[in-house]
């Protein structure tokens, strides 16, 4: 029995250092080869994380909206690395961010529409009174999500955040009671280069976070307490204890977003086809063509940027930062509904498939047929028993009025568009029926149509 309390009590133990974050200058046993492996700095927000996370989750920390939380910037180097900046300032870029993959891909859109409900806030803010050690404070209208700065690592110095967005905002609203979305804060960090800007990437942390309304976050975690606190002492072994701070842990930086392309190159032949109000002729026919821009699967990388942003999906230049129009192109339906969310992903399938409005109505319109053409084969009602055969040419009507179908069969037979007069149906026993908005409403789609023209002091145009 004795033996057996010894294991148990291991056991606790063993899972208490488990859920413990891992400080490199704690851990002497750590393999030598890991050492060098260390992060430059570690970021410390003072807030205490949720006690209703699983052991080997991602540690969850709730704010509560407009407060002032102080993230603590120290520096974590060993003698020796990175002498480069002894001395020296670096600068650090703090943001809130989406944890979901799927809300990162529609940011843009996302902090648009925050922006249009609360014209003049930001999502995230430096509390500057209470910050220690920060100078050359800067905020870019542009991104409401992150503040920047510089710092001397060798100092204290303590950076207070402000968030102002909670997580509900960015939850469709259904029922009542939406479960809000977390987000993330997360630091990079950057170091002097030769010309002078701080570009150069040191070390990138972040911690998942969501955010409540005043007071909300206080109550949340008090729940949580009281849930774990109902828990059996063998559930409780799956948790991980809560902690009074919050470790940001490493991870990958976040990425620039592309603003502008610029080429002081000559500029090659596009490699996408501009199609939108341009002219396609047909020998005696012209029609109008309203398709998207068509990319091209041999458009390079900057190519496809551009072919972004000029069909209105800037939003998504940073996340197809390296698609060429062949990888574009590969993307199914669902991929792009999957990445862009439903609305911008099937008009961004449409667009790549430059697939067209179907037209209200098509009617098909021959002049006059073509004599002395003999075809071996002929479809039923192609043409006569003398073996003429009639050319008829298809009309798209969008607008479904008379002047329309005037101004497009001028197009089609090359007649000056003044030169028409009137149109006009025959009708039964050969009588001439004016052509109007309620007559074109009411033809049978894809109905055929000969006509003549009439020749006088005005022209006479008769179908």
């Amino acid at each position: 029995i004795l033996v057996s309390d010894l294991k148990v009590t291991y056991f606790f133990l063993f899972s208490d250092v488990l859920a413990l974050p891992i400080f490199k200058q704690e851990d002497s046993s750590l393999p030598q080869e890991n050492e060098t492996k260390h992060p430059p700095f570690q970021y410390v927000m003072c807030a205490a994380t949720s006690p209703a996370v699983k052991l080997y989750d991602e540690t969850l920390t709730y704010l509560n909206q407009g407060q002032s939380y102080e993230i603590r910037m120290l520096d974590n180097r060993k003698a020796g690395d990175i002498p480069e900046i002894n001395g020296k300032l670096v600068k650090s870029i703090i943001r809130v961010v989406f944890h979901d993959r799927r809300l990162q891909y529609t940011e843009h859109q996302q902090l648009e529409g925050w922006k249009w409900n609360r014209p003049g806030d930001r999502l995230l803010d430096l509390d500057i009174p209470m910050s220690v050690g920060v100078i050359d404070i800067k905020t870019n209208p542009s991104q409401l999500n992150a503040v920047e700065f510089l710092w001397d690592p060798t100092k204290c110095t303590s950076a207070f955040i402000q968030v102002h967005c909670i997580s509900t905002e960015f939850t469709p609203r259904k029922h009542g009671g939406e479960k809000g979305v977390p987000f993330r804060i997360q630091v990079d960090t950057f170091k002097q280069t030769e010309n002078g800007e701080y570009t150069d990437h040191l070390h990138s942390a972040s911690c998942q976070i969501k955010v409540f309304k005043p007071k909300g976050a206080d109550r949340k975690q008090k729940t949580d307490r009281e849930k774990m606190e109902k828990r059996t002492a063998h559930e409780k072994e799956k948790y991980q204890p809560s902690y009074d701070t919050t470790v940001l842990t490493e991870c990958s930086p976040w990425p620039d977003t592309p603003t502008t392309f610029v080429n002081n190159s000559p500029t090659p032949a596009p490699a996408f086809t501009s199609a939108q109000h341009n002219t396609y002729s047909c020998p005696n026919y012209h029609i109008q063509s309203h398709f998207l821009q068509q990319l091209h699967p041999s458009a390079t990388i900057q190519e496809t940027q551009q072919w972004l942003l000029k069909n209105r999906f800037s939003a998504y230049t940073r996340l197809f930062s390296n698609f060429s129009g062949a990888d574009l192109l590969k993307l199914t339906r669902e991929d792009l509904v999957q990445i862009c969310g439903p609305a911008d992903g099937i008009r961004l399938y449409n667009a790549l498939k430059s697939r067209s409005v179907r037209p209200r109505l098509t009617i098909y319109v021959c002049q006059e047929p073509l004599r002395n053409i003999q075809l071996e084969c002929q479809d039923a009602g192609s043409g006569d028993s003398n073996g003429a055969i009639y050319v008829y040419h298809a009309i798209y009507l969008e607008e479904m009025a008379a002047s329309e179908v005037t101004r497009k069969l001028a197009l089609a037979f090359n007649i000056p568009l003044h030169q028409i007069n009137q149109v006009y149906r025959q009708g039964p026993t050969g009588i001439h029926i004016l052509v109007s908005d309620q007559m074109v409403q009411n033809f049978q789609d894809e109905s055929c149509f000969l006509f003549t023209t009439i020749k006088g002091m005005l022209s006479l145009l008769t179908v």
